[in-house]
């Protein structure tokens, strides 16, 4: 009985998602940088992370969330997962190009937009673009947009996740059975 409740409780965890280009993955001209992994790994994968990530993003799964990568780039699942594992890192989920395409937007006549983190049941969605941030109220996800170096990135994201979860919790007793 108690390993139901386990599930249960894990499907029940507040999922972040993050965007990788310009987000996770930066250009140390422009952005404070996490320093480049050792011979070889620095030349199968050449990007470079924003400043903070693997703490931020462990920092979250210390707290309790699920932290997904969805990023509209073809990069494989293995190769994102592999990339992370240098730095201490290791996603909830992983959504890529690919996988919108399969789960998302399917047979759709319609097209819909390049990410639809609300499909993912992800309550957050980190991401650069102005377009995919303004669709989160029309298609029900939330979104905060992150484009320059900013020294409080980590601190913000933790305290607009906070937010979100305080407005689910709310929203949860105000729909519970009286």
């Amino acid at each position: 009985m108690s390993s139901n409740k386990t599930v249960g409780k894990k499907e029940d965890k507040m999922r972040i998602s993050f965007d990788l280009d310009e987000v996770l993955f930066v250009y140390p001209e422009t952005h404070k940088t996490e320093p480049p992994l050792k011979f070889p790994f620095n030349k199968i994968y050449k990007e470079r992370l924003r400043y903070g990530t693997p703490e931020l993003i462990n920092k979250l799964q210390e707290m309790g969330y699920e932290v997904w990568v969805y990023t509209s780039s073809y990069r494989t699942e293995k190769y994102i997962k592999n990339l992370f594992k240098h730095y201490g890192v290791k996603f909830d989920g992983i959504v890529n190009a690919m996988r919108h395409i399969k789960e998302v937007q399917r047979d759709s006549a319609t097209t819909l937009p390049q990410k639809l983190p609300s499909m993912y049941r992800i309550s957050l969605h980190i991401d650069d673009e102005s377009i995919v941030c303004s669709l989160g109220r029309q298609y029900g996800y939330r979104a905060y947009q992150l484009t320059d170096q900013d020294d409080e990135w980590q601190e913000k994201i933790i305290k607009r996740a906070e937010e979100i979860r305080h407005l689910n919790e709310l929203e949860e007793l105000e729909n519970a059975p009286q």
